[in-house]
């Protein structure tokens, strides 16, 4: 039985499976994720959803300082440390309010992944790198050279590297697959509305012809004018294709 799992325990805490609690039970894994992140001296990194504290104060041990946001308003109350500050709230609104800049380091909810990832890639203020414990095959379609929304969503703002894989043995309580460390590096593109509601729209169904789920008059020939078929789906187009089709979709507009 690891230390961090006996803390747990001793201290009567029981997670929440409403709020996707699994904490992080395995010493090694903590210091490999904080190890991960390359944090300076002069870092403010970022914690979003710090449970017990076992990432929070193994950061806090290399940063200037750590802004841990949790929901769970005993486990913050729960969290000390000369260089922690701790914010109770829900992160999808407290983040907004990070100014300085900042890494993110978290082992998050897996049913939170893709909107949290998304909700950070698109802040005005992002932060330098983002380091996630996330559900493995997530973490795989992010990285991999096959399209998917989530994938090309990360692709566009940002350069992801999938770090490691990490046995779901090392979480409390035990979640039904295996999770990855991965490292996600934002660029300086901004919020793109427009063109991810185009995106999306060539999403809704991934098994249909684009022509058939963006039904936009001329898609057809602009989509011959990128060089692909008129049967061509969504997953067929990378970050840049979508960008030309946007692009000349607009100009036809104008």
């Amino acid at each position: 039985m690891s230390s961090l799992f006996s803390t747990i325990k001793s201290q009567g805490i029981n997670p929440k499976k409403s709020m996707g609690q699994n904490f992080l039970i395995d010493k090694n894994i903590v210091k490999k994720v904080v190890k991960s992140a390359n944090i300076e001296p002069s870092d403010i990194v970022v914690e979003i959803g710090p449970g017990t504290g076992s990432l929070t104060h193994e950061i806090a041990l290399y940063a200037k300082k750590v802004i841990a946001i949790e929901k769970d308003e005993k486990l913050a109350s729960q969290i000390k440390g000369d260089n922690i500050k701790v914010i109770t709230g829900d992160v999808l609104e407290k983040i907004h309010e990070i100014k300085s800049d900042y890494k993110v380091v978290a082992n998050i909810p897996y049913y939170l992944t893709s909107f949290l990832i998304r909700t950070l890639l698109e802040l005005d203020n992002k932060p330098k790198d983002i380091i996630l414990l996330i559900q493995k095959e997530v973490a795989k379609r992010i990285c991999s050279k096959e399209n998917s929304l989530l994938s090309i969503s990360v692709k566009y703002y940002a350069e992801a590297k999938l770090i490691d894989y990490i046995s779901k043995n090392s979480f409390y309580p035990k979640p039904k697959v295996d999770s990855a460390i991965i490292k996600i590096t934002p660029n300086k593109r901004k919020k793109n509305d427009e063109l991810f509601k185009l995106i999306k729209a060539g999403y809704s169904h991934p098994r249909k012809q684009l022509i058939n789920n963006l039904k936009q008059e001329g898609t057809k020939e602009l989509l011959k004018e990128l060089g692909f078929s008129e049967k061509a789906r969504a997953e067929e187009l990378n970050v840049e294709d979508w960008i030309k089709l946007h692009s000349l979709i607009q100009g036809k507009k104008s």
